[in-house]
């Protein structure tokens, strides 16, 4: 019996991972044939590569940078590369569709699927395009974003609003089960910190350097990044992970307030668990300034509560922990009108109908 085949691509960051995840449950319980086209050594790597009937497939990437860099130079002949064997490998598979959740890796993919006539979809997390979706927006049918506000940006008319999409495996979490595996004993609110997949230096500095206050008032847990964790610091109350991939939904459910960067897939999850934030977003000089636009809507909707990084110490993030977790009622009410539809199934309804 033949089966349809679709290629995935995204990565970089584990937000450019996160749709392609929800996605695929329900592509193996309708029997298409998965291909995940990415990078030899991204997170998107580490993510997908055990996933049973997945086939993940490595290709050359450059990174897309927005700034004068001897870097851009070289990472053009990888792009060009990646494209080439995009090519080769799309070719070969003869996919019925393409869904790209962005990242530099998915140019190639996309430009690949261009050539060889497969139709393409892509989303966009953010509430401003990142580079990668602004370059492949004459190869894609549709852009599907989170952000209403999206549409505006996309200027060639393929955006179309979704909404967030949030994954099976995230939902129905469940707080009793995260204090038995944490042994927590006590009825203190839990405090989650959490820095991305790339992780927050000055977000973790903060927890570490304040333990002793922290873990007075909270259980902290504490997801630091890989360059953040360090097993030699131990203290009562403290709960210290490198990436929390296991049970996350269950220590969302737990939690009572969070400290975050802003990425769009993140916050939406905290927002889905109806949880207060503190949404601390990556500075200009570490990005296009697409956190920052994220952590204003959350703020102006009543979800969360803004500070810049430069603006910030840990005397007034502290105090803005105790302010948030104070107000947190308020804040929750806010949320507790956003609604959520299945926007998975929305997306592989468009996958259908758009197959070769």
């Amino acid at each position: 019996m033949y089966n349809d085949k679709i290629v995935l691509t995204g990565g970089g960051t584990t937000g450019h991972v996160s749709v392609n995840l929800a996605l695929i449950p329900l592509l193996k319980k309708e029997g298409w044939d998965i291909y995940y086209i990415g990078s030899r050594n991204g997170i998107e790597r580490d993510l997908i590569k055990d996933i049973e009937g997945v086939k993940y497939i490595p290709i050359s990437t450059g990174k897309l940078r927005r700034f004068l860099s001897f870097k851009n130079f070289l990472d053009v002949f990888k792009v060009m590369w990646g494209i080439l064997q995009s090519i080769v490998i799309i070719f070969k598979i003869k996919p019925s569709v393409i869904f790209s959740k962005g990242g530099f890796v998915s140019v190639p993919v996309i430009v690949g699927g261009w050539v060889n006539r497969v139709p393409s979809i892509a989303h966009e997390s953010d509430l401003t395009p990142g580079l990668a979706n602004k370059l492949v927006q004459p190869f894609v049918k549709t852009i599907f974003t989170t952000f209403p506000e999206t549409e505006k940006y996309i200027r060639s008319g393929k955006g179309k609003f979704l909404g967030p999409v949030i994954r099976d495996g995230l939902k129905n979490g469940n707080k009793v089960l995260a204090k038995k595996r944490l042994n927590i004993n006590n009825d203190k609110p839990t405090l989650l910190a959490m820095g991305g997949s790339l992780g927050a230096e000055f977000i973790n500095k903060t927890i570490v350097d304040n333990l002793d206050y922290l873990t007075s008032k909270y259980n902290v847990i504490h997801a630091t990044g890989k360059d953040g964790y360090n097993p030699s610091i131990q203290h009562e109350g403290y709960y210290q992970f490198e990436y929390i991939k296991e049970n996350l939904k269950d220590i969302f459910d737990l939690s009572d307030i969070v400290i975050s960067r802003s990425g769009s897939n993140a916050i939406f999850e905290f927002l889905y668990y109806q949880i207060p934030m503190i949404l601390i977003p990556l500075p200009m000089t570490q990005s296009r300034g697409d956190q920052i636009d994220n952590a204003k809507s959350f703020e102006k909707n009543g979800f969360a509560k803004m500070i810049l990084e430069e603006d910030s110490t840990s005397e007034k993030l502290l105090n803005l922990i105790d302010e948030t977790y104070t107000n947190r009622i308020e804040y929750i009410f806010n949320m507790k009108n956003f609604k959520f539809d299945d926007n998975v199934l929305k997306i592989y309804d468009k996958l259908k109908e758009l197959k070769k």
